[in-house]
């Protein structure tokens, strides 16, 4: 459970995902983790890494960035611009990378190696290549003191001998991340799969969009219809009236990922 941004956790929110994802006919494997219960594990990483000579202190805060224009915005269909390029700002360009501009509490960032490259072969969208100066070097440690996103997701994944990470495409850039900060670390790299983000017309993700409702699991079946239609599967109809459980053992029966190849956004059904 993601929940180190401690001033953004809603009270009671961890147990209404699980009982959604029970009445999807969802289940996980043993104790569910929580990453605030996990901060001894990130804390290690973040030495080894300093060990290494790999990260450096920032005192830039986000406005403070160059490039502040917002990326083009998404568009559907397997030509889309690629939801990776949607991160919001340009790559940081290393203002701090010879010590902090000002006094004051820092972040950490991690140090990438402007000439190197990541990749790495996804199941759905294929070989995919990044250049790890064109992304910047990310922040690990939050000037609050919190440990970020992009360390904590490969440290779990490692500690829970993760093999195979199944996400949206708007993360794709953050893998190259997380492949180039697991192998600073000497850790095994899962295999990924990205699969299409649902957009808008205008390109927002519905996730982020008004339209955005929560799933309904008094109607489980009925939204796991529509997401499997969404990723490009043809379930009958008729199992909109069966359990989660038998329509869930329908779609890994005849689930064909050939159907999401290189696709990267998919259009919302209209409301």
């Amino acid at each position: 459970m993601e929940d180190l941004d401690a001033p953004r956790v809603v009270p009671g929110a961890a147990a209404d995902i699980l009982r959604t994802l029970e009445a999807f006919g969802l289940w996980w494997d043993g104790e569910v983790e929580y990453q605030s219960r996990r901060t001894e594990l990130y804390a290690g990483a973040l030495a080894t890494l300093e060990s290494r000579g790999l990260t450096y202190p920032c005192s830039c805060s986000r406005r403070e960035r160059a490039g502040q224009d917002e990326r083009p915005a998404l568009t559907a269909g397997p030509d889309a611009v690629p939801p990776e390029t949607a991160l919001g700002t340009a790559p940081y360009p290393g203002t701090c990378r010879k010590g902090p501009t000002r006094p004051g509490p820092t972040a950490l960032r991690f140090r990438v190696d402007d000439g190197a490259t990541v990749c790495f072969e996804d199941r759905v969208q294929g070989p995919c290549l990044f250049a790890l100066r064109e992304l910047g070097d990310m922040v690990i440690r939050r000037r609050d003191g919190a440990h970020a996103y992009q360390l904590a997701v490969v440290v779990d994944d490692a500690a829970q001998a993760v093999t195979s990470v199944v996400r949206g495409a708007d993360l794709l850039s953050s893998t190259a991340w997380q492949i180039a900060l697991s192998q600073a670390l000497g850790l095994r790299t899962p295999e990924y799969a990205h699969l299409p983000v649902v957009v808008e017309p205008n390109g927002d993700k519905l996730a982020k969009s008004r339209h955005s409702v929560p799933a309904d699991p008094l109607d489980a079946s009925a939204g796991l219809v529509r997401a499997l239609k969404l990723l490009c599967q043809d379930p009958p109809g008729e199992l909109t009236r069966e359990p989660p459980s038998s329509l869930l053992g329908w779609a890994v029966e005849h689930w064909s990922v050939r159907q999401l190849s290189r696709i990267r956004t998919v259009p919302a059904h209209p409301i």
